[in-house]
């Protein structure tokens, strides 16, 4: 209280970085095969006060490193001074540009991710110190429950972690279902049944880019069959795909699809594309950044930018986001990862400010068996979860779990995510094509 009515907000006496590993099944994309662990770090700063605040971000060496360094930079920082740390962390580092993403489906960019969890942890105390939960901090919540889809995967059996492509035979119900080979139109419908009998999502979306196009065509018209027009279906090939390729199945989906997610690797294609067909083009591969903005706009090279904020630099620059995909006449919605609740907390605190949310948002959610926060996993009521309405985030960290977790990732011997690496396991002459079929 006294700093506020100093003028002068909390100040960040220290960052703890925990690297964790949790399980995670052997799923397939256009990248190859995911180890038995995802790799996640758990962010807190903790004031002068004794007020800490959380975060959670895509883990690996790289990243971990540099949240490190950025501690000399924004120890002694006021909380609420956000535009100040950012010009710090900024002028210590320099700037991440689009190439830096990389070519792989998941983002590779450092600094995105150092200032997501800086951001999201000084806004977690904002909230406590004010006792208003984040999404105020962003304008205030536009819906009580942010709706969520049912993200489908081709994979091999198996559960993950200690087990490798082991199962666990006491598991039921999901638990037992996620582990199941889907690696055919019938597997990726029993996935699918499966997973929205649990968690209620009226919506699909299968990651594809790990077979031919036939195969996951096919299982696209499967899902159509098996539950009609009314459930909405994504279909997203990882940019794998030869413009041709993407043309004549993109032609062939069209009475079926809601959007189709990066057919095509370059926002040239991807215009191309738009224009060929009727199904509305997603990305976030090819529009990535502010900077790919002006000529996704000059170009029209899609019509949903799909928003993950680790990769976009934060809550409130999604929120910029949003008024941008809003002046040019395109939608946004929310891309995911292999998270744990704090960052399913973060993307529904966001999810509940969007001036409107025309899609159920991505999430990897029901792929991952721990957690990391007090009470264990945040529950989906008819697909959706409710907005948070505690301080800040809203959840809180669950230190035995969190050790549990960093002890696992110290046993993993993994130091950053590689599935070219994982599918040479499976199939030793497997490489990695930017687009390949």
């Amino acid at each position: 209280m006294n700093n506020i009515l100093s003028g002068r907000g909390p100040i960040i006496k220290e960052m703890i970085i925990t690297p964790i590993a949790i399980k995670d099944p052997p799923l397939l994309n256009a990248a190859g095969l995911h180890a038995p662990y995802a790799l996640r770090t758990i962010v807190e700063l903790v004031t002068e006060d004794g007020i800490v605040g959380i975060s959670e971000i895509p883990g690996n060496d790289a990243i971990n490193d540099s949240l490190a360094e950025a501690a000399q930079i924004i120890i002694g920082k006021d909380v609420y001074q956000l535009n100040q740390l950012q010009a710090s962390i900024n002028a210590y580092f320099g700037t991440d540009t689009s190439k830096d993403r990389g070519d792989a489906p998941w983002d590779q960019r450092k600094l995105v991710h150092v200032f997501s969890a800086l951001e999201v942890a000084c806004l977690d105390i904002i909230g406590k110190v004010v006792n208003r939960p984040i999404v105020d901090l962003l304008g205030g919540k536009m819906r009580d429950a942010v709706p969520f889809a049912a993200y489908l995967f081709y994979k091999y059996e198996g559960a993950g972690g200690s087990l490798g492509f082991g199962t666990d035979h006491k598991a039921t119900g999901w638990d037992a279902a996620r582990q199941k080979a889907a690696i055919n139109p019938e597997g990726i419908v029993a996935q699918a049944h499966a997973m929205c009998k649990h968690y209620g999502f009226q919506s699909i979306k299968l990651k594809g880019g790990a077979f031919p196009p036939d195969q996951e065509v096919a299982a696209m018209f499967a899902l159509h069959e098996a539950f009609g027009d009314k459930m909405p279906l994504r279909f997203d090939p990882n940019a794998i795909w030869k413009p041709e390729t993407a043309l004549k199945y993109g032609k062939k989906m069209e009475p079926i699809l809601e959007y189709l997610e990066d057919p095509v690797r370059s926002q040239e294609e991807m215009a191309k594309l738009r224009n060929a067909i009727e199904t509305p083009l997603a990305t976030n591969m090819c529009t990535t950044s502010f900077d790919e903005i002006p000529a996704s706009i000059r170009l029209g090279a899609e019509d949903i930018i799909l928003s993950d904020h680790h990769f976009w630099g934060g809550l409130k620059a999604s929120m910029e986001l949003a008024k941008l995909c809003t002046t040019f006449g395109r939608k946004l919605s929310m891309h995911s990862n292999s998270h744990l609740g704090i960052s399913l907390a973060a993307m529904v605190h966001l999810g509940a400010a969007l001036p409107e949310v025309p899609y159920a948002l991505d999430t990897h959610y029901p792929w991952q068996s721990e957690e990391v926060i007090v009470g264990g996993s945040i529950p989906f009521v008819n697909g959706s979860v409710e907005v948070p309405t505690g301080a800040g985030l809203g959840v809180e960290l669950d230190r035995q779990a969190l050790e549990k977790l960093h002890q696992q990732y110290l046993r993993s011997g993994l130091s950053k995510r590689d599935d070219q690496i994982e599918m040479q396991k499976v199939h030793p002459d497997w490489t990695f094509q930017k687009v390949r079929w």
